[in-house]
């Protein structure tokens, strides 16, 4: 599994050669090698939640951009994690990633507007079906944290369909449990 997984389109690759334990990045939860969890996405809110800060931490030196912009975010550093973020994003051959990474930043902080302006223009450069998922993922989650429960239903279903035709059936489930989430929460309103 690679650093920032829950950003990857494939899921699996090598490992980044630092001769440090890699974070492996999941929807669900994040350890430190064979350790315990770091972090995990709480399945009420779907919102990322610090269960190790003291690991979090450890990992911001010396870690890949990509992987220092999502750090800072979680860690509340949110001024950090979009500065460093737009650094990333200018610098950029591949925009797409850091697009997403700094989309999330923004979404941390309530920032809507700026968010979905980022989903966007990922979603016009997602040249696979399974970019589309994540990307429709994201802004899944994002119209989540906005209140749009059946907005964000019906992007995680889209996410779904997608993840299952291409057949990443574990980001497809991921997908399936958050449209699930979505709906009950739309019902109970």
């Amino acid at each position: 599994m690679r650093a920032l997984d829950w950003l990857d389109e494939t899921s699996v690759g090598p490992a980044v050669p630092t001769g440090r334990p890699v974070i492996v990045f999941r929807e669900v939860a994040c350890s430190v090698g064979g350790e315990a969890e770091i972090w995990r996405t709480d399945p009420a809110t779907l919102r990322d939640v610090l269960l190790d800060r003291a690991a979090v931490e450890s990992r911001l030196e010396g870690c890949p951009a990509l992987e220092r912009v999502w750090i800072l975010s979680l860690l509340g550093r949110d001024e950090e994690a979009v500065a460093e973020g737009r650094r990333l994003l200018a610098d950029s051959l591949d925009r797409f990633r850091p697009l997403l990474v700094l989309a999330q930043a923004y979404q941390r902080q309530y920032k809507w507007h700026e968010a979905a302006k980022l989903h966007e223009e990922a979603l016009r450069l997602a040249n696979t079906r399974a970019r589309e998922a994540l990307v429709r993922h994201q802004i899944g989650r994002r119209l989540f944290d906005e209140a749009l429960y059946r907005d964000a239903a019906a992007e995680f279903e889209w996410a779904y369909d997608l993840y299952r035709t291409t057949g990443r059936d574990r980001l497809a489930k991921i997908s399936r449990q958050a449209m699930k989430r979505a709906r009950e929460i739309y019902a109970q309103s």
